[in-house]
């Protein structure tokens, strides 16, 4: 397949969850704590131990392993992430395994809570599960520990938590919301903006964000205006960000916004109301997907003629495929639906891949196929091919990013895609490498 990718993703207001400064971070101190006490429930009750086991075998010789996600909780439910991961178990197992051995995918509802998650991950260590692939939590502060104390690694998750880019047994597949920020801004640089304004949460993950927007544009002499958004801005507390963003509305101004789904949609609503006319507006990070952009009106939507900073390619690119075909027998077999331009479905994908080329890899040099084998293969600096869906991954120690905030973002590279005639489109081919923003160094020659 070809190296091309865009998409847009992370979610920045939920990635405030990863402590800091931030409240968020000093309240789950209080949540761990109560789903000690609410374990025992939730171990029942969390929809834990769903499995795509279909070949036959020795059950004690599975090779296990756990996806969760949030179901049945509202805007931040992800459904099609554990009914894709089932899918894979089921034609891998349709298949004859992996490296002899049958693949026992569990599945986990964490109901969008610290308690959930923690009850999912104590079932992944009951369950003696080799590695935590994909999925989507803001909860990561919570789950990482209890991973790390059981040696299970955490492969290729969403990404919304300081943790998974911080634990050595987190090995993420794209560059969360910090890639996406700089490489919105530089999209933007390439776009001719004079003037850039960002509207993003009133956070100290926000203030982070405003820091990389900065560098990013910085070469460009790029103005940048850094607009606050209350952390419960409602609809009618939207209208004057987006005014002070628009600002006299000339040619060359550019609006980038960073806020969850809930938020950008109401930031959308308020921008339509505005009307600017020369404004461009940029990456609404964390809810440009199709399925937003056919919700706010397809062609006609304030989205349409936006810019979008990404991890991976628009949906409709054939790197995904195998993706939709997967998502396609999912479906015909009466699972949940899988939105394949979902990025938490996108992201799991990708996980699984990589996962299974490691699999491949620790069988033919004739290693255990243990959690521990598993972590071994992938902190050896061995490239992992994704299909042309982001650039060969590792997580050797020369590819670590030399931050303090995220050393295990290892996959600085984002693309550059457009909202035409309401579709989501490829702006630029191929990657654009954000490394050296957020380094803090020079731009390349």
């Amino acid at each position: 397949m070809s190296r091309r990718t865009v998409a847009s993703g992370g979610d920045p207001s939920e990635g405030r969850r990863a402590g800091g400064g931030d409240p968020a971070g000093r309240r789950r101190a209080g949540s761990a704590a109560a789903a000690a006490a609410l374990l025992p429930m939730l171990l029942a009750t969390a929809a834990c131990g769903g499995s795509a086991d279909a070949a036959g075998g020795d059950a004690g010789a599975a090779l296990t392993v756990m996806t969760w996600a949030p179901a049945g909780t509202g805007s931040t439910d992800r459904p099609g992430v554990t009914a894709l991961a089932e899918e894979i178990g089921r034609e891998v197992n349709a298949k004859g395994g992996r490296a002899g051995r049958k693949l026992k995918v569990l599945t986990c509802n964490e109901h969008n809570t610290a308690a959930g998650v923690t009850a999912c991950a104590q079932q992944a260590v009951a369950a003696h599960a080799v590695a935590v692939i994909g999925s989507y939590s803001q909860f990561g502060d919570t789950f990482m520990p209890t991973l790390e104390a059981a040696g299970i690694p955490y492969l290729g998750g969403y990404g919304v938590s300081g943790s998974e880019f911080s634990s050595p047994l987190s090995y993420p597949v794209a560059g969360g919301t910090p890639a996406l920020i700089a490489g919105s801004g530089r999209q933007l640089a390439a776009a001719g903006c004079k003037a850039v304004a960002l509207i993003r949460p009133d956070t100290g993950n926000g203030d982070t964000l405003t820091r990389y927007l900065s560098a990013a544009v910085a070469p460009a002499g790029i103005r940048l205006t850094d607009v606050k958004v209350p952390e419960r801005a409602d609809a009618a507390g939207m209208a004057a960000p987006v005014q002070r963003a628009v600002g006299d509305d000339r040619a060359g101004g550019c609006v980038t916004a960073a806020l969850g789904p809930e938020q950008t949609l109401l930031l959308l609503d308020a921008y339509r109301k505005a009307n600017p006319r020369r404004t461009q507006l940029a990456s609404v990070i964390g809810s440009v997907h199709q399925a937003v952009i056919d919700s706010t009106g397809g062609a006609g939507s304030p989205l349409n003629g936006s810019l979008a900073t990404g991890w991976f390619p628009p949906e409709t690119s054939k790197v995904w495929d195998d993706l939709r075909t997967t998502a396609g027998n999912a479906a015909a077999s009466g699972a949940k639906p899988v939105d394949t331009s979902d990025l938490a479905v996108q992201t799991t994908w990708v996980a699984y891949q990589t996962f299974l080329q490691a699999v491949d890899r620790i069988s033919s040099a004739g290693q255990p196929l243990t959690a521990k084998g598993l972590r071994a293969q992938l902190d050896s600096g061995d490239s992992i091919d994704t299909g042309g869906v982001t650039p060969p991954l590792n997580w050797g120690q020369g590819d670590m990013l030399p931050s303090a905030e995220s050393p295990r973002l290892t996959n600085t590279w984002v693309t550059f895609q457009q909202v035409k005639d309401g579709r989501l489109t490829e702006q630029q081919s191929g990657f654009v490498d954000v490394r050296w923003v957020l380094t803090g160094g020079k731009p390349p020659q």
